[in-house]
């Protein structure tokens, strides 16, 4: 059975004039238009498509990856609007229709918003919806401090990002905690901060305490190695330009400088860290 919203593993059967017929075992047909067809094939040959309806509503196959699949979690943008709902960019030509009855708020073009993808039962189209109170809340808390998680960059919030943990708990995500480029619609690695007494989650992208340390210094040593050997910036450099240069938070870096110091792995100045070449002590 072909399966819109989804991947599919189909066979070559034949071609035409406006691209590929793909099959399933049960006989099942689904178009791969010219745009997408391999450089090499042959008739026969399996493939992976993903497979939607087009503006028409009729099944067609693509080689392109769209931001979310049936039953999954997306951060997607508002691109347009009629009288019946919202469109919302997922990555193919036809944009995915949120209907009105989907919407938990009327949704505004150029906003971002959570949604899952399911198929509707009577025409065969994928379709969003933003109703996700029962597959995404902090009713029962599923993870605990310093766990990592995954995250999924959800609202641009004043002091920081709303985000969606482990696709089933709401957290934040603040400013003073990001010291890397976070984009809406992102999924990233972070770690459980704290969790409070009314379910409230916050997370940070970097571990605390000595293993963050650990992590950090292996990463300066990493940046040493690929700069040649020195960093150009240190003790008395700028936060700012502590961030620029390394994607870490000023108090981090100098501790884990401080710890590759200890070890005799680096030489810290005021405005550099260099590497030390164990072959010449």
């Amino acid at each position: 059975m072909i399966r819109a919203a989804n991947y599919n593993r189909l066979k070559i059967a034949r071609k035409t004039d406006n691209g590929l017929y793909l099959t399933d075992d049960e006989g099942n047909e689904v178009l791969l238009p010219n745009r997408y067809i391999p450089g090499k094939y042959e008739i026969g040959d399996p493939i992976e498509v993903f497979v939607y309806t087009d503006s028409e509503d009729r099944p067609v196959a693509t080689t392109d990856r769209p931001k979310i699949t049936e039953g999954g979690i997306a951060a997607l943008q508002a691109v347009g609007f009629n009288y019946h709902g919202t469109f919302l960019d997922w990555g193919l030509p036809k944009d995915l229709f949120v209907p009105k009855r989907n919407q938990q708020a009327p949704m505004l073009v150029g906003e971002w918003y959570v949604v899952s993808v399911y198929v509707d039962n009577v025409t065969g189209r994928a379709v969003g919806t933003s109703k996700l109170g029962k597959i995404i809340n902090n009713d029962e808390i599923t993870v605990r401090p310093k766990e990592e998680v995954d995250i999924l960059v959800a609202v641009r919030k004043p002091k920081g990002f709303r985000v969606v943990i482990n696709d089933r708990h709401w957290g934040m995500l603040y400013d003073n905690q990001i010291f890397t480029d976070v984009k809406l619609g992102m999924r990233m690695k972070a770690y459980v901060r704290k969790i409070a007494e009314d379910h409230r989650i916050d997370v940070s992208l970097q571990q605390e305490g000595f293993d963050q340390v650990k992590i950090a210094a292996d990463e300066v040593l990493k940046m040493l190695d690929e700069a040649g050997g020195m960093l150009t910036v240190g003790d008395k450099s700028d936060p700012e330009e502590v961030r620029l240069a390394t994607g870490m938070s000023k108090k981090i870096f100098k501790r884990a400088v401080g710890y590759l110091m200890s070890r005799g792995e680096v030489d810290s100045g005021d405005t550099t860290v260099k590497r030390i070449d164990r072959k010449n002590i």
